[in-house]
């Protein structure tokens, strides 16, 4: 008997793939690491949830709505960073 379902496993596997290699690509110590896998996993199950809604069949794995998966993964990271990024344009000077 297995203790978890083969989707749930595929799903977990490729949303924290993607939260990792995002974190490797833009960097950051651990809280950044863990906020996303947070935010690839949330991404991941929205993007499931509308391919499940839109009963949308593309690149499907079984159950695992692998493409609407990955670009709501995509989509919450950009969101995820853009948020936590602190602005990065000239500072005035006072004179």
């Amino acid at each position: 008997m297995s203790l978890i379902s083969p989707g749930l496993a595929l799903s977990a596997v490729l949303a924290t793939a993607y939260g990792a290699v995002f974190h490797l690509w833009r960097g950051g110590g651990y809280g950044m690491l863990l906020r996303y896998l947070v935010a690839a996993w949330g991404g991941f199950a929205l993007g499931q949830l509308v391919g499940w809604l839109g009963g949308w069949a593309f690149l499907m794995v079984g159950q695992v709505h692998v493409l609407e998966g990955t670009l709501g993964s995509g989509v919450v990271l950009m969101i995820a960073y853009w948020l936590t990024v602190s602005p990065s344009g000239p500072t005035r000077s006072s004179r």
